[in-house]
């Protein structure tokens, strides 16, 4: 999906998020908007309108590699890394896919942040689990 000619990043951004995350920007300005008036909108416009909109490279592997990024960055994105490994899952990676990645990024976030990481990613299988 891109943002072409005509189409606002906020207008590219909701029609991104709700095919891959319904819900989000209700659930962005349920939570930030009180006290961050806009927080939601400006987040799917530059997130889902921005760099997940363009061409070049799928949504599934944008997701990925938001999953070894967050890895890669530790305890402190565990609410964050949850939330792309769900959707990962539903772009079409496997859980053993995402483990594999996860364990890959050992080598450059450490292993704490790499075992961290597979602790949230195996919650999130564990819900997504039949």
């Amino acid at each position: 999906m891109s943002g072409g000619a005509g189409i606002s990043a906020l207008d590219a951004g909701r029609a991104l998020s709700e095919e891959v995350m319904p819900g989000l920007e209700a659930a962005l300005a349920d939570r930030y908007d009180r006290y961050l008036p806009g927080f939601s909108e400006w987040q799917i416009a530059t997130v889902y309108g921005g760099p997940y909109a363009r061409d070049g490279v799928d949504f599934k592997t944008r997701q990925i590699a938001t999953v070894a990024a967050l890895t890669a960055m530790g305890q402190q994105t565990r609410p964050q890394l949850k939330i792309h490994v769900k959707a990962a899952l539903d772009a079409g990676w496997s859980a053993r896919e995402v483990s594999e990645i996860i364990l890959q990024m050992s080598l450059y976030g450490g292993f704490p942040a790499a075992i961290n990481a597979l602790n949230a990613a195996i919650e999130v299988f564990e819900e997504a689990a039949p």
